[in-house]
């Protein structure tokens, strides 16, 4: 009897191992088993009973009966039963007969629910062969299934439903798509895949799409998986005024990645058939800390991008670039390509191919002490016109000029912090700048200089702490620099864009490239003051001044720094932990008044993200700049309650007096469903470029192609 008794517990607990494995979780550990009661019947039967529970890892099995025939070799569960394995599936029955190894079962009343997102109710349920799960009159949704006898927003009612938990997908017989209980949409056969499956190879469900220049149209995307690494998205885009073929092609390797996209249009807007556009970027780990990255942009012609809302950009930069960041060391050798779609611009007479090579050393001399760099840097660009004149557009550069640059800097800088809490600091550098112009009539041949700098620096950082914790920071700053050599006659295609801010008040050059040094002698003077209150708001202001002995040619007008005192810079930031943050610059002189100016304040929160910024810029000739720019943008969205969102963006050219461009949307989200409704008009008239009005309609079935994590759109049951 004790042999009979031994080899039946043993038996049960082999069943127990082997239910996991109905939520693909292979036995592992040890089983607790807990019951009111386990007694034998007879000879060959077992019974557990009263509040039974098994738990293995994160597998649970709660039953109220469990009975094990030795002699049928048959095990018989009473419910209601439950199983459970982590969130990715639950099962709920009222009874189940299955074998030791529940490869074969039979369940009834049961329902399965995938990754806590969909959920199958059936009258009966199969098991077979470990592997497929069969489903008879079968309810699948994944939307809140409320016990007052309401239906589903959607649900798709089948005659069979057949579960593959090796391949992750799921089978539908004679299948009706339903929305509120009305029939929609028959399939007689439809292959969809379970919540767990990531990718899945299939048809995903189409867009529709207005546009005042293309007419209405749909897209109907087609997802191809080629293994674990690769894919390819397929989405034709069928119009009233064109045909289109849209790409995207994806693939992992063990040390990097690349996505490749791309579009094939012919259309009736009037321009050379076909049109395409073609978008790649890719970053791979190499040996030894280098990085090797690229990115390819290239389109047919300039108004491609814009007609069909691909893309914003007005200029497109490809670059292939190799790279190694170190504590001591940033090295970086790239090749850049640039192709222009404005209307003012000329491929074949601006900088199109760039090449550069520089690398960056910082070493720590223990015999003087400090820091000492090393920096050496190629760089060369080149126009596909060879004439050496300034053609007859109306810029005034030569529409050939090709120029490349050798430098080489040995920096050293020093700091100290003295008793009375006063920072101090010297710097030392010595450069070498080559230069070699062709294909210019003016600056044609090689000059080279060599300049020296030295400079010392004052700080001196005070601290306030208030009664209630309030803590108060006051810096002045001071910084008196000199720089020898001569300023060279050759052309700027590097440093045509000078920006003063508070990040290079105390720089030794301000340029944003060294084709252009300050010479002289130049003091800068200014001050930081940050405070950071208790209840989590953080403010900080900057202002700054520069005063020069002899301004360098090259400063602009609108730079800041034209003149022997700078403009007045200032700056400031607050924010807080509630999500607000306000940020503001600008640059003030005393004969003009505000030279630039820009602003930018962020909101987010659980019901708000907004996202507003403002730009002011003064006319400015040497800048390519006839009239003053200013722009407000504004984006944002707003949730207006449980399941609606409401969004909107706005650009607005203030000079002008008219919108750039504007859109509104509105969302509508719960627990299985995400529908999107968006109108938007571009006012922009160039002459490559009309003004466009698009209207959209997405649909998304949460639950199987798209994840519905965030629960708090997530509908209850009155």
């Amino acid at each position: 009897m004790t042999t009979v008794l031994r080899n039946l517990v043993f038996c049960m607990v082999a069943v127990l191992l082997a239910l996991p494995a109905f939520a693909q979780a292979p036995p592992s550990g040890n089983v607790v088993l807990i019951a009111d009661r386990v007694y034998l019947t007879g000879e060959d039967v077992l019974i557990a009973e009263g509040h039974v529970e098994a738990v293995q890892g994160d597998v649970r099995l709660r039953a109220s009966r469990i009975q094990y025939n030795r002699t049928t070799d048959l095990v018989t569960v009473s419910g209601p039963i439950h199983l459970q394995q982590g969130s990715e599936m639950r099962i709920v029955a009222t009874y189940a007969e299955l074998d030791p190894e529940f490869r074969n079962a039979i369940l009834y009343s049961a329902r399965v629910v995938l990754s806590d997102q969909v959920q199958m109710t059936s009258t009966k349920m199969r098991r077979i062969e470990g592997r497929y799960d069969v489903l008879d009159k079968t309810l699948v949704t994944s939307c809140r299934v409320c016990s007052d006898g309401s239906p589903p927003l959607w649900q798709i009612r089948a005659s069979r439903v057949v579960h593959d938990e090796e391949e992750r997908q799921l089978y539908f017989d004679h299948a009706q798509f339903r929305v509120l209980d009305v029939p929609v949409l028959y399939f007689p056969q439809l292959r969809m895949p379970d919540p767990t499956m990531r990718r899945a190879t299939g048809f995903l469900i189409p867009t529709l799409h207005q546009s005042s220049l293309l007419g209405f149209g749909a897209r109907i995307p087609y997802f191809k998986t080629f293994g674990q690494h690769k894919d390819l998205l397929i989405r034709p885009f069928l119009a009233q005024n064109t045909t289109t073929l849209e790409l995207r092609y994806r693939q992992a390797f063990r040390n990097g990645r690349m996505t490749w996209e791309g579009a094939i249009s012919d259309d009736t807007l009037g321009y050379d058939q076909p049109r395409h556009f073609v978008f790649g970027e890719g970053k791979f780990n190499l040996k030894r800390d280098w990085k090797l990255s690229f990115n390819v942009k290239a389109v047919s012609d300039d108004a491609y991008l814009f007609d069909y809302d691909y893309s914003d950009e007005d200029r497109l930069n490809s670059d292939i670039t190799l790279r190694r960041s170190r504590r001591d060391e940033n090295t970086r050798i790239a090749l850049l390509h640039y192709q222009s779609l404005r209307d003012a611009e000329e491929d074949n007479t601006i900088p199109s191919i760039v090449g550069v090579a520089e690398t960056e050393r910082r070493y720590f001399p223990s015999a003087i002490g400090g820091e000492a760099r090393v920096n050496l840097q190629l760089h060369s660009h080149y126009r596909d016109s060879s004439f050496d004149m300034d053609g007859p557009d109306d810029d005034t550069e030569t529409d050939g000029r090709d120029m490349t640059r050798v430098t080489a800097a040995a920096s050293w800088r020093r700091n100290w912090t003295h008793d009375n809490g006063l920072r101090s600091g010297v710097t030392g550098e010595i450069a070498f700048d080559g230069f070699h112009t062709k294909d210019d009539a003016i600056y044609e041949g090689s000059v080279w200089q060599v300049t020296p700098t030295v400079a010392t620096h004052l700080r001196y950082p005070m601290t306030r702490i208030e009664e209630d914790g309030t803590t108060q920071v006051l810096e002045p700053l001071a910084q008196l620099s000199y720089s020898g050599g001569n300023t060279l006659d050759i052309a700027n295609d590097e440093s045509t864009r000078v920006e003063f801010d508070e990040g290079n008040l105390l720089a030794l050059s301000r340029f944003p490239s060294t084709d252009r040094r300050e010479r002289g002698l130049v003091a800068a003077v200014g001050v930081n003051w940050a405070r950071y209150d208790v209840d989590g708001w953080r403010t900080n202001l900057s202002f700054g001044q520069v005063y020069q002995q002899d301004p360098h040619p090259d400063f602009t007008n609108s730079s800041g720094l034209s003149g022997s005192a700078s403009d007045f810079l200032m700056a400031g930031q607050i924010s807080n932990d509630k999500g607000l943050s306000f940020m503001a610059r600008g640059l003030l002189n005393d004969l003009d008044g505000l030279n630039k100016a820009s602003a930018r304040a962020t909101w987010t929160n659980d019901t708000l993200w907004l996202d507003a910024s403002f730009i002011w810029l003064r006319a400015d000739a040497r800048e390519n700049r006839a009239e003053n720019l200013s722009e407000w943008v504004i984006d944002t969205r707003y949730r207006m309650s449980r399941h609606w969102t409401a969004l909107a963006d706005w650009r607005y050219d203030v000079q002008a007096g008219q919108s750039a461009k504007a859109g509104i949307g509105v969302e509508y989200r719960n627990e299985c469903v995400k529908i999107g409704f968006s109108v938007s008009r571009s006012f922009v008239t160039t002459t490559n470029l009309e003004p466009r009005t698009d209207i959209g309609l997405t649909l998304a079935l949460m639950g199987f192609s798209v994840t519905a994590k965030d629960k708090s759109y997530h509908r209850t049951c009155g």
